[in-house]
C-alpha cells in the first residue's frame, strides 16, 4: 500500500466515524425528545382518560371522566350552576320559552353565559331526548333527580349513553350544591371562588341594608293557592345570609310535593293566617301580578299590604344559581338599602 492509499484509507475512516458519531448525537438528542414528548403525551393521555366513581343522588356513576370534556346537561336548572363553574357544557335541555327564559328555553340569568360558551340547544321538554342526548357525543351527562326535570326514570338509559350524575337542587343550597359539582367535576378551585364572590357580595349588601322587623314571608301566588318558601328553600338560606328572619310555614296545613322541603302550598283561603304579619316578598312575579295578587280580598287586608311592606324579588328568583342569586341580591339591595 503506498502513502496516498493510506492517507485515502485514513481519511475516509474518519468521515465514516465522524459521520457514525453525528448519527448518534443527533438520535440521542432526538430520541431522547422523542422520548420526553412520548412520556408528555402519556402522562396527558393518562390524565385525559382518567375516571374515577362518583356518588350522586341516583346511585353511583362509574367511569366519570376526572376532567369531563363534553357534557350536555339534561336540566335547564343545572345548567346555570354548571357555567357559573366553566365547566365544559356543550349542550343543554331547554324549556318551552316563557318570560323567564330566552327564546330558546335558556334561563335569562345565564343565557349570555351559554351564548358565550356556544352551548346548543340539546332538546326541548322536560323528559330527555335519548337519542339527541346521544348524537352530541358527551363524555358525561349531568341531570336533576328533583323538580319537572327530573331523569331519574331515564338514568339507566342515559347512563348506557355516556356516564351519567343526577342532583337534588330543592333540599339545597346553590352554594353547597356548587361545591358538591365541583368535587365531582374536578373543579374544586372554581367552586370556591365562585362561592367567595358570592359570600363577600353577601357580606357587603347585608351591612348597606336595613331589614324588617317583622319576618319575610316568600310566597307565590298562583291563584288556587299560594305557595311558602320555608327557611330550608335555597330563597330562604339566602334571605337569612342578609339578615332577614324568614317566615316558618305553619306546620302540617300545606301540602308538599314530592317530599320536598324547600316549599309548602295553602289554599288562598288561608293567607292571613299563614302570612300573618310578615313582610311579603315574590318570588318569580312581575310587577303587575303583584299587584293583581295583592288587590284580591284574601291579600288586601294584610298588615304588610296596608303598610305597603310588599317586594318583588324578580322573575328568575324560583330556581336559585350563582346568576339568580346575584340577582335577588341586587333586588334586596334596591328595595332595603
Amino acid at each position: 500500500m503506498n502513502g496516498r492509499q493510506v492517507r485515502t484509507r485514513f481519511k475516509g475512516a474518519a468521515l465514516a466515524v465522524a459521520g457514525l458519531l453525528a448519527l448518534t448525537a443527533c438520535g440521542g438528542g432526538g430520541g431522547g425528545t422523542a422520548d420526553a414528548s412520548a412520556k408528555s403525551d402519556k402522562s396527558g393521555d393518562k390524565a385525559a382518560s382518567a375516571t374515577r366513581s362518583v356518588k350522586h343522588d341516583a346511585g353511583t356513576a362509574e367511569k366519570v371522566p376526572a376532567q369531563p370534556k363534553r357534557i350536555v346537561s339534561v336540566s335547564v336548572t343545572m345548567t346555570g350552576h354548571l357555567l357559573a363553574l366553566d365547566a365544559p357544557v356543550i349542550a343543554s335541555q331547554a324549556t318551552p320559552p316563557s318570560v323567564i327564559t330566552d327564546k330558546q328555553g335558556f334561563f335569562t340569568q345565564w343565557s349570555d353565559a351559554a351564548a358565550k360558551n356556544s352551548v346548543k340547544v340539546a332538546y326541548q321538554g322536560f323528559e330527555p331526548d335519548v337519542e339527541k342526548v346521544l348524537a352530541l357525543k358527551p363524555d358525561l351527562i349531568v341531570g336533576a333527580s328533583s323538580g319537572a326535570e327530573n331523569a331519574e326514570k331515564f338514568y339507566d338509559k342515559l347512563s348506557v349513553v355516556a356516564p351519567t350524575l343526577l342532583y337534588r337542587h330543592d333540599d339545597v343550597s346553590w352554594q353547597d350544591l356548587t361545591a358538591r359539582l365541583g368535587k365531582d367535576l374536578g373543579l374544586e378551585k372554581r367552586a370556591t371562588e365562585v362561592v367567595a364572590a358570592h359570600d363577600k357580595r353577601v357580606g357587603e349588601v347585608k351591612a348597606a341594608i336595613t331589614v324588617p322587623t317583622q319576618s319575610a314571608a316568600l310566597v307565590r301566588d298562583n291563584q288556587s293557592a299560594m305557595t311558602v318558601f320555608t327557611p330550608e328553600s335555597a330563597q330562604g338560606r339566602l334571605l337569612t345570609s342578609l339578615g332577614f328572619t324568614v317566615l316558618e310555614p305553619p306546620a302540617g296545613k300545606g301540602q308538599t310535593q314530592g317530599g320536598r322541603s324547600d316549599f309548602a302550598e295553602f289554599s288562598q283561603e288561608k293567607v292571613a293566617d299563614t302570612a300573618k304579619d310578615s313582610s311579603l316578598l315574590f318570588v318569580s312575579h312581575t310587577p303587575e301580578e303583584i299587584t293583581a295578587a295583592t288587590a284580591r280580598p284574601v291579600w288586601k287586608e294584610l298588615a304588610a299590604v296596608k303598610d305597603k311592606r310588599v317586594y318583588g324579588l324578580g322573575l328568575d328568583t324560583f330556581r336559585l344559581d350563582y346568576y339568580s342569586a346575584g340577582n335577588l341580591i341586587d333586588k334586596i339591595e334596591k328595595a332595603f338599602g
